[in-house]
């Protein structure tokens, strides 16, 4: 099959049965923030041919510092609606799948009851809904990447990408890994973590809302830096370049 024009370079470097496969393959993007966002842009622009995006969440103006969907034009729009329209700017023939909520036991099920996804890049940055997502992905055997803490850094040379049980210096992931275990999984999960202790300083306690107790500062670089390194690992599971 011809290529559109527009993805001439990636065809040039992967050759034009990989960039098939990936213009056949269902990428799944949970959460719009930071580092979903930017993942789910990447996976556009390598050529996916159908992306599903989950983030019940909307614009705000903090939002601004480091997701690209935050505009001062898109303050109180859906994360997921903005990023749907971006999508379809990048490529008018990909199929995107919109579902504007925030993560819960009962629609994590239902989602994998009719279809179910070739990958899965979790970018969700709260504990109980993570916990549920990367149990029922590995439960249902679907290759997963999943984005451990952002926050709270500022060196993106320090991203590593490992089995989840190696992970450390990350807070964020040893809760992960600790509620993982009281559900039977100890490994098989890939994660991007990095390796840099995280700045004590910038933590700040939030209201709570959905599961959220406490935050990190943020620099506008270090998120895109994981969705970028949380796409690369997707992409080339998918196109099975990935070394060991």
């Amino acid at each position: 099959m011809e290529h559109p024009s527009w993805l001439s370079r990636t065809e040039l470097l992967i050759g034009t049965d990989r960039l098939s496969a990936l213009r056949n393959a269902h990428v799944m993007v949970v959460g719009m923030g930071g580092v979903g966002s930017f993942a789910g842009e990447f996976m556009a622009r390598a050529g996916v041919g159908k992306l599903s995006i989950i983030d019940g969440d909307t614009v705000e103006a903090s939002n601004r510092n480091r997701q690209l969907p935050a505009l001062i034009s898109t303050e109180n729009q859906t994360k997921a609606g903005v990023m749907a329209a971006r999508f379809k700017d990048i490529n008018p023939d990909i199929e995107v799948k919109i579902i504007e909520d925030f993560i819960n036991p009962d629609m994590v099920e239902a989602l994998f009851a009719n279809e179910k996804p070739d990958y899965i890049i979790d970018a969700i940055d709260t504990i109980t809904p993570k916990i549920t997502f990367l149990k029922a992905a590995f439960e249902q055997n679907i290759p997963i990447v999943s984005s451990m803490g952002a926050g709270g850094r500022l060196d993106p040379t320090a991203l590593r990408v490992v089995d989840i049980s190696k992970t450390y210096n990350c807070p964020f992931a040893f809760q992960i890994r600790k509620r993982l275990r009281k559900v039977g999984i100890r490994k098989g999960i890939k994660a991007v973590f990095s390796t840099e202790l995280v700045i004590e300083d910038s933590l700040m306690m939030t209201d709570g809302t959905q599961f959220k107790k406490s935050a990190y500062g943020t620099i506008s670089y270090l998120p895109a830096t994981f969705g970028a390194v949380t796409a690369s690992v997707a992409v080339r599971d998918l196109i099975e370049l990935r070394q060991a």
